[in-house]
């Protein structure tokens, strides 16, 4: 190899002569791990070394979504200097091509990014990366075990038990999850990520006041967060409010001050600021309140019909068909779903299979927000759980109003006996949630049973528990 060889954060080799290169992809390690706004610096370390390939590869993956007409200069940079890279370097360049190819394998990427890790456990970044690409599978199985197979190597290290909690909150194992959350935020008190996991336990368990509190503590550590995980965080206060009935106008407050008043910033470059802020209205229209927040959709709209936001993210596109077409955009909703559909046709075979589920969502969002709840519905068919779709990049919490859409397209359409049974099975999970009662009280309320003054009694006692 020419030059000299330095390490980095992770004490792995990194042919470079300049310290300064060096500097720049720690910094940048640490803003992916923290969840930091200035991410853009990574641009910073192939200035000071061109020829760094660990520079070029990292650079070429950030423009890869923050500017891709740029990520094929870096990209090409790394590649025509592989030569002259130290065996780390080709680990971490391969794994990434593995990602951003063409016609990317997403179980050939998991399998490349595990490879890396096993030759080279303490590249947090990587095993991120690769958890992120595990979320857009809806595979938190895989997640998991890819935690697990580098935690010997970094129990003491930050982060990584935000990491761990993550995986476990999606697959249901709540106590776990809150242990290795409460471990991370111990270790740093400023990990956003271990903040989230401990709010998405308390939120579950219907800990509504619990979780404002604890996350209103943590709030003032995530002013240097990315304006995704900044609203993000807010939005989680939010829907614990909305939970937890309290008032409208704390969701309001939440919604206008923390996650609007970001999308007013010149620095707010994620499109995925929307993404939280459809996810709560739509919450705030299934729940018939829509019209405290006056003209605020049609607001949002107007920004979501711009064609730069779509197809950032499956999810943020689903909402927005919601939204247009709720707000009569309906030939721009009916747009972005023909690019929907493309996206698909273009797909190999195994990935067209998984996200056929989302695109039946999203063309039954598109219906109800056009007030079609009999089409939507049929759209959905009799057998949907929010849960099967995974696929399309959220979380079960984000995931969950599509389910309560689909339980208030059942009572809508007159099909009450099947709403009642889906959500008693519901509540059975999650009994102190007043909202869910509501529904149940409506359902019942249709068939004339008198079970609906027992859902509404309990409705009202968890209204009157959690907010005073």
């Amino acid at each position: 190899m020419e030059g000299a060889v330095k390490l980095d954060r992770w004490g792995y080799q990194v042919n470079t002569t300049s310290d300064a290169c060096i500097t720049a992809i720690n910094a940048y390690y640490h803003q992916v791990l923290s969840y930091g706004r200035e991410r853009r610096m990574i641009l910073d370390a192939p200035l000071h070394d061109h020829d760094c390939v660990l520079a070029n590869i990292l650079a070429a993956h950030f423009l890869f979504s923050a500017d891709p007409s740029r990520a094929p200069f870096h990209f090409q940079a790394a590649k025509s200097r592989l030569a002259q890279a130290t065996p780390y370097e080709r680990a971490v360049f391969e794994a990434i091509n593995s990602l951003v190819s063409e016609n990317r394998d997403d179980d050939v990427a998991i399998e490349s990014h595990a490879k890396l890790l096993n030759d080279y456990p303490k590249d947090l970044v990587s095993l991120k990366r690769a958890q992120v690409l595990c979320f857009y599978m809806g595979r938190p199985d895989l997640s998991l075990d890819l935690v697990h197979q580098v935690l010997p190597k970094n129990e003491q290290e930050d982060y990584i038990y935000g990491m761990l909690a993550f995986p476990l909150l999606e697959l249901g194992r709540m106590a776990d999850a809150e242990k290795a959350a409460r471990k991370g935020y111990e270790k740093n008190k400023q990990d956003c990520w271990a903040q989230h996991a401990v709010c998405h336990v308390l939120q579950y368990e219907c800990r509504f006041k619990e979780a404002v509190e604890f996350m209103e503590g943590c709030s003032s550590s995530w002013n240097s967060c990315s304006s995704f995980m900044l609203t993000h965080n807010w939005w989680h206060v939010a829907l614990c409010y909305l939970e937890g009935h309290a008032s409208m106008e704390e969701v309001l407050g939440v919604y206008d001050h923390q996650i609007w008043k970001e999308l007013e910033r010149d620095d707010a470059a994620s499109p995925e600021v929307y993404l939280n802020a459809l996810g709560l209205l739509l919450r705030v229209h299934v729940r018939n309140t829509l019209d405290i927040f006056e003209d605020r959709l049609k607001a949002l709209a107007d920004r979501v019909k711009d064609e730069a936001n779509w197809h950032v993210e499956w999810h943020l596109d689903l909402l927005i068909s919601w939204a247009l077409a709720k707000t009569g955009e309906l030939s721009k909703a009916e747009d972005l779903l023909k690019g929907l559909k493309s996206r698909i046709s273009s797909m190999n075979k195994k990935k067209q299979q998984r996200m056929r589920r989302g695109m039946l969502l999203a063309e039954a969002l598109y219906e109800y927000g056009r007030g079609n709840n009999k089409q939507a519905l049929e759209v959905l068919g009799p057998d949907f759980d929010a849960n099967d779709c995974k696929m399309i990049g959220a979380s079960d919490e984000q995931l969950d109003v599509f389910n309560e859409v689909w339980y208030d397209m059942l009572l809508s359409t007159g099909q009450a006996t099947k709403a009642i049974e889906v959500i008693e099975k519901r509540i059975k999970k999650r009994e102190g949630v007043p909202f869910m009662w509501r529904l149940l009280e409506r359902g019942y309320a249709m068939t004339g049973s008198q079970e609906a003054e027992v859902a509404s009694e309990k409705a009202r006692a968890l209204e009157a528990a959690y907010f005073v």
